[in-house]
Protein backbone atom coordinates (compact mmCIF):
# COMPACT_ATOMS: atom_id res chain seq x y z
CA UNK A 1 0.00 0.00 0.00
CA UNK A 2 1.18 3.68 -0.63
CA UNK A 3 1.24 6.16 1.77
CA UNK A 4 1.82 9.89 1.18
CA UNK A 5 5.41 10.24 0.49
CA UNK A 6 5.58 13.97 2.37
CA UNK A 7 3.97 12.10 5.36
CA UNK A 8 5.49 9.98 6.93
CA UNK A 9 9.03 -23.78 18.54
CA UNK A 10 9.48 -24.64 16.36
CA UNK A 11 9.54 -25.36 12.36
CA UNK A 12 6.58 -26.96 10.52
CA UNK A 13 7.05 -25.95 6.87
CA UNK A 14 10.79 -26.75 6.69
CA UNK A 15 9.86 -30.73 6.67
CA UNK A 16 6.46 -30.24 5.14
CA UNK A 17 7.93 -32.83 2.05
CA UNK A 18 5.98 -30.86 -0.44
CA UNK A 19 6.79 -31.84 -3.91
CA UNK A 20 6.92 -28.03 -5.21
CA UNK A 21 10.09 -26.71 -5.11
CA UNK A 22 9.47 -23.05 -4.29
CA UNK A 23 8.25 -25.05 -1.06
CA UNK A 24 11.56 -26.37 0.19
CA UNK A 25 13.23 -25.22 2.95
CA UNK A 26 10.27 -22.74 4.69
CA UNK A 27 9.91 -21.68 8.20
CA UNK A 28 7.77 -19.86 10.04
CA UNK A 29 8.37 -20.36 14.14
CA UNK A 30 5.03 -20.87 16.26
CA UNK A 31 5.22 -20.23 19.71
CA UNK A 32 4.12 -23.74 20.59
CA UNK A 33 4.65 -27.22 19.03
CA UNK A 34 2.65 -28.04 15.79
CA UNK A 35 1.69 -31.19 14.25
CA UNK A 36 2.72 -32.60 10.73
CA UNK A 37 1.96 -30.30 8.16
CA UNK A 38 -2.35 -31.76 7.97
CA UNK A 39 -2.83 -33.25 3.86
CA UNK A 40 -5.63 -30.66 3.44
CA UNK A 41 -3.32 -27.79 4.13
CA UNK A 42 -0.61 -29.21 2.27
CA UNK A 43 -3.30 -29.33 -0.65
CA UNK A 44 -4.31 -25.75 0.13
CA UNK A 45 -0.68 -24.81 -0.01
CA UNK A 46 -0.31 -26.58 -3.63
CA UNK A 47 -2.82 -24.93 -5.01
CA UNK A 48 -1.97 -21.60 -4.08
CA UNK A 49 1.50 -22.08 -5.39
CA UNK A 50 0.27 -24.20 -8.77
CA UNK A 51 -2.02 -21.03 -9.20
CA UNK A 52 0.95 -18.68 -8.48
CA UNK A 53 3.03 -20.37 -11.17
CA UNK A 54 0.49 -20.17 -13.70
CA UNK A 55 -0.18 -16.37 -12.99
CA UNK A 56 3.61 -15.87 -13.34
CA UNK A 57 3.90 -17.57 -16.38
CA UNK A 58 0.53 -15.64 -18.25
CA UNK A 59 -1.14 -18.92 -18.27
CA UNK A 60 -3.91 -18.14 -15.98
CA UNK A 61 -7.24 -20.40 -16.03
CA UNK A 62 -9.51 -19.52 -14.49
CA UNK A 63 -12.97 -19.85 -16.48
CA UNK A 64 -16.36 -17.48 -16.88
CA UNK A 65 -17.66 -17.19 -13.49
CA UNK A 66 -21.35 -17.27 -14.00
CA UNK A 67 -21.74 -20.74 -12.88
CA UNK A 68 -19.85 -19.82 -9.99
CA UNK A 69 -21.30 -17.16 -8.87
CA UNK A 70 -24.91 -18.84 -8.34
CA UNK A 71 -23.45 -22.28 -6.72
CA UNK A 72 -21.43 -19.43 -4.54
CA UNK A 73 -25.21 -17.97 -3.69
CA UNK A 74 -26.05 -20.44 -0.99
CA UNK A 75 -22.90 -20.87 1.22
CA UNK A 76 -19.21 -21.27 1.19
CA UNK A 77 -16.01 -23.16 1.81
CA UNK A 78 -12.62 -21.54 1.21
CA UNK A 79 -9.80 -23.58 1.36
CA UNK A 80 -7.54 -21.29 2.20
CA UNK A 81 -7.37 -18.13 4.26
CA UNK A 82 -4.85 -15.24 2.76
CA UNK A 83 -4.17 -12.40 4.84
CA UNK A 84 -2.42 -9.34 2.73
CA UNK A 85 -2.05 -5.77 2.29
CA UNK A 86 -4.61 -3.69 0.93
CA UNK A 87 -2.37 -2.26 -1.65
CA UNK A 88 -3.52 -2.77 -4.96
CA UNK A 89 -1.46 -4.09 -6.71
CA UNK A 90 -1.73 -7.58 -4.88
CA UNK A 91 -5.33 -9.15 -5.53
CA UNK A 92 -5.21 -12.07 -4.07
CA UNK A 93 -7.39 -14.27 -6.49
CA UNK A 94 -5.74 -13.25 -9.56
CA UNK A 95 -2.38 -13.89 -7.54
CA UNK A 96 -2.75 -17.66 -6.83
CA UNK A 97 -5.07 -17.89 -10.13
CA UNK A 98 -8.48 -18.80 -8.14
CA UNK A 99 -12.16 -18.57 -8.59
CA UNK A 100 -14.40 -17.15 -6.29
CA UNK A 101 -15.25 -19.05 -3.53
CA UNK A 102 -11.71 -20.50 -2.70
CA UNK A 103 -9.94 -17.62 -0.81
CA UNK A 104 -10.98 -15.97 2.22
CA UNK A 105 -9.22 -12.85 2.06
CA UNK A 106 -8.41 -10.40 5.02
CA UNK A 107 -6.62 -7.61 4.12
CA UNK A 108 -5.57 -4.58 6.13
CA UNK A 109 -2.34 -1.90 5.17
CA UNK A 110 1.13 -3.98 6.00
CA UNK A 111 -0.98 -6.64 6.83
CA UNK A 112 -1.47 -6.06 10.50
CA UNK A 113 -4.12 -7.66 11.94
CA UNK A 114 -6.23 -5.90 14.93
CA UNK A 115 -9.03 -7.23 16.47
CA UNK A 116 -11.73 -7.71 13.74
CA UNK A 117 -8.77 -8.79 11.47
CA UNK A 118 -7.78 -11.95 13.55
CA UNK A 119 -11.61 -12.41 14.68
CA UNK A 120 -12.53 -12.85 10.83
CA UNK A 121 -9.70 -15.31 10.40
CA UNK A 122 -10.81 -17.15 13.16
CA UNK A 123 -14.80 -17.35 11.60
CA UNK A 124 -13.39 -18.72 8.69
CA UNK A 125 -10.89 -21.56 10.68
CA UNK A 126 -13.95 -22.49 12.96
CA UNK A 127 -17.13 -22.17 10.77
CA UNK A 128 -15.90 -22.24 7.07
CA UNK A 129 -13.06 -25.05 8.19
CA UNK A 130 -10.34 -23.39 6.12
CA UNK A 131 -7.25 -25.56 6.02
CA UNK A 132 -4.37 -23.33 5.61
CA UNK A 133 -3.31 -19.40 6.51
CA UNK A 134 -1.06 -17.88 4.46
CA UNK A 135 0.04 -14.41 5.36
CA UNK A 136 1.36 -12.48 2.31
CA UNK A 137 3.42 -9.39 2.43
CA UNK A 138 4.62 -8.12 -0.61
CA UNK A 139 7.82 -6.24 -1.62
CA UNK A 140 7.87 -2.40 -1.59
CA UNK A 141 5.38 -2.10 1.05
CA UNK A 142 4.43 1.54 1.25
CA UNK A 143 3.21 1.02 4.73
CA UNK A 144 6.52 -0.97 6.22
CA UNK A 145 8.54 1.87 4.01
CA UNK A 146 6.77 4.45 6.18
CA UNK A 147 7.27 3.03 9.49
CA UNK A 148 11.04 2.45 8.50
CA UNK A 149 10.82 5.93 7.82
CA UNK A 150 9.52 6.58 11.21
CA UNK A 151 11.91 4.56 13.28
CA UNK A 152 15.23 6.65 11.54
CA UNK A 153 13.70 9.81 11.66
CA UNK A 154 10.64 10.00 14.00
CA UNK A 155 8.11 11.13 10.98
CA UNK A 156 4.73 10.87 11.90
CA UNK A 157 1.57 10.66 9.77
CA UNK A 158 -1.89 11.71 9.51
CA UNK A 159 -5.25 9.89 11.52
CA UNK A 160 -5.25 6.31 12.01
CA UNK A 161 -1.85 5.98 9.58
CA UNK A 162 0.09 6.58 12.63
CA UNK A 163 -1.56 3.23 14.02
CA UNK A 164 -0.70 1.01 11.48
CA UNK A 165 2.52 2.41 11.39
CA UNK A 166 2.98 1.66 14.85
CA UNK A 167 1.88 -1.96 14.46
CA UNK A 168 4.97 -2.59 11.97
CA UNK A 169 7.95 -0.62 14.18
CA UNK A 170 7.78 -3.59 16.46
CA UNK A 171 9.58 -5.59 12.96
CA UNK A 172 11.09 -2.45 11.74
CA UNK A 173 13.38 -2.70 14.87
CA UNK A 174 13.86 -6.00 14.82
CA UNK A 175 15.29 -6.26 11.09
CA UNK A 176 17.79 -3.42 12.49
CA UNK A 177 20.41 -5.29 12.13
CA UNK A 178 20.08 -7.90 10.19
CA UNK A 179 22.19 -8.66 6.64
CA UNK A 180 20.95 -7.15 3.59
CA UNK A 181 17.96 -4.24 2.97
CA UNK A 182 16.33 -3.32 6.37
CA UNK A 183 13.20 -2.51 4.50
CA UNK A 184 13.41 -5.63 2.85
CA UNK A 185 14.38 -7.42 6.07
CA UNK A 186 11.49 -5.88 8.06
CA UNK A 187 9.22 -6.92 4.96
CA UNK A 188 9.90 -10.10 6.11
CA UNK A 189 9.72 -9.77 9.85
CA UNK A 190 6.42 -8.41 9.37
CA UNK A 191 4.87 -11.20 8.08
CA UNK A 192 6.82 -13.84 10.51
CA UNK A 193 5.20 -10.75 13.26
CA UNK A 194 1.46 -11.84 11.70
CA UNK A 195 2.19 -15.48 12.02
CA UNK A 196 3.07 -15.13 15.64
CA UNK A 197 -0.14 -12.87 16.36
CA UNK A 198 -2.62 -15.09 14.55
CA UNK A 199 -0.82 -18.18 16.30
CA UNK A 200 -1.50 -16.42 19.81
CA UNK A 201 -5.58 -17.05 18.82
CA UNK A 202 -6.91 -19.93 20.96
CA UNK A 203 -8.87 -21.01 17.79
CA UNK A 204 -5.96 -20.80 15.26
CA UNK A 205 -3.56 -22.64 17.96
CA UNK A 206 -6.31 -25.31 18.40
CA UNK A 207 -6.59 -25.76 14.77
CA UNK A 208 -3.27 -26.36 14.55
CA UNK A 209 -2.22 -28.74 17.15
CA UNK A 210 -5.64 -30.56 16.05
CA UNK A 211 -4.04 -31.09 12.92
CA UNK A 212 -6.42 -29.43 10.53
CA UNK A 213 -4.90 -26.31 10.00
CA UNK A 214 -1.45 -24.75 8.99
CA UNK A 215 -0.27 -21.43 9.31
CA UNK A 216 2.51 -19.82 6.27
CA UNK A 217 4.10 -16.85 5.07
CA UNK A 218 4.75 -15.62 1.99
CA UNK A 219 6.42 -12.29 0.03
CA UNK A 220 4.67 -11.47 -3.13
CA UNK A 221 6.79 -10.02 -5.35
CA UNK A 222 5.71 -6.87 -7.47
CA UNK A 223 7.78 -7.50 -10.41
CA UNK A 224 7.83 -10.87 -11.61
CA UNK A 225 4.55 -12.01 -10.01
CA UNK A 226 5.80 -14.74 -8.03
CA UNK A 227 5.31 -15.41 -4.33
CA UNK A 228 8.44 -16.72 -2.37
CA UNK A 229 7.37 -18.58 1.34
CA UNK A 230 9.06 -18.44 4.47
Amino acid sequence: MRFLPSLPRRSFLARSGLALAALAGSSVALPFEATAMPDASKTALEKLMAGNARFVADKAVCPPLTARRLELAESQSPFAIVVSCSDSRVPVETVFDQIPGNIFGVREAGNVLGDFGIGSVEYSVAVLKSSLILVLGHTDCGAVKSAVKHVKSGTDYPGHIQSIVNAIVPAVKESKSAHGDWTENAIEQNVRDTVAKLSHSSIVADAVRAGTLHIAGGIYHLASGRVTLL
